[in-house]
């Protein structure tokens, strides 16, 4: 019978099909090579309903393709370890549904914990020497580091990454995170070194290009890193002050010095 009878037998549209034979599923038993018209026998209709029952149940192509010429005992059991399948993972959700809410009262008085650390840490810091701000423009760097916060505690999206370390911090942290200088997907675009101050250098890289991914490496000379949270949320702050408008993603690592000197990179990553 031609694809068009056969569907009609199936109660299926001709497109399903034309799929079923596409992936080999359900071939017709002759193709006009004329003409390209699919033929079908009757006892194929078997085959369709395996077929159709199995996908509406969430077997894959390939473990259609094993069950097909299976008996209906083997099918059987396969419907039942999906079924199993099925019902452990709905638990899994149900399990998920119960932990949420909890979770995310966790992770919000953690954010708010952070959150406290940080702006503590700036408010104890005097950027006046370092950074060459005033008071007041300190201050709306601290009101922004705050508003960061406040935006992450419900939808934590990524867009700067607030963060410093030490060489404590850095015990047990991968490799692969820490060490960007040596990280294939990342290149360095400006680097200084033997400096005293950051303002004394500042304007030769704080102009940042829109929608890239930065890094801000500094090793400083122990005093610096006193209070290296503020010492990297500071900056940060002023680079986005400097770049407003620009979409962009910024992460600053600090941490001590090996030889007493102080070391800056500026690093991108690379276009894909």
């Amino acid at each position: 019978m031609t694809i068009k009878e056969f569907s009609r037998l199936c109660g299926c549209n001709p497109q399903t099909l034309r799929y079923y034979d596409h992936v080999d599923l359900l071939k017709p038993v002759k193709v006009d090579s004329w003409t390209g018209y699919r033929y079908y026998d009757e006892d194929q209709a078997i085959d369709f309903v395996k077929i159709k029952n199995l996908q509406k149940a969430g077997f894959t192509i390939e473990e259609i393709k094993e069950l097909l010429d299976q008996d209906n005992h083997v099918i059987y059991k396969a419907f039942s370890a999906k079924i199993a399948e099925t019902e452990h993972r709905l638990q899994e959700i149900k399990d998920i549904q119960k932990s949420y809410q909890t979770e995310m009262i966790q992770i919000q008085e953690k954010i708010n914990e952070v959150k406290e650390k940080v702006v503590q840490s700036m408010q104890q810091y005097d950027p006046k020497e370092e950074f060459g701000i005033s008071a007041d423009q300190y201050t709306a760097v601290i009101d922004d580091v705050n508003g960061f916060f406040e935006s992450i505690a419900g939808s934590l999206p990524k867009e700067i990454s607030y963060s410093e370390f030490s060489d404590k911090d850095a015990e047990g942290e991968e490799t692969e995170y820490l060490d960007l200088l040596n990280n294939p997907e990342f290149t360095v675009v400006y680097e200084k070194h033997g400096w005293e101050h950051v303002k004394d250098f500042f304007d030769e890289f704080c102009e940042l290009e829109d929608g890239i991914e930065y890094a801000l490496i500094f090793r400083v000379d122990h005093t610096k890193g006193v209070y290296n949270v503020a010492f990297g949320n500071t900056i940060l702050g002023i680079l986005l002050a400097r770049n407003e408008g620009k979409k962009r993603s910024l992460s600053c690592n600090t941490e001590d010095s090996k030889d007493g000197q102080n070391h800056f990179w500026l690093l991108r990553r690379k276009d894909n």
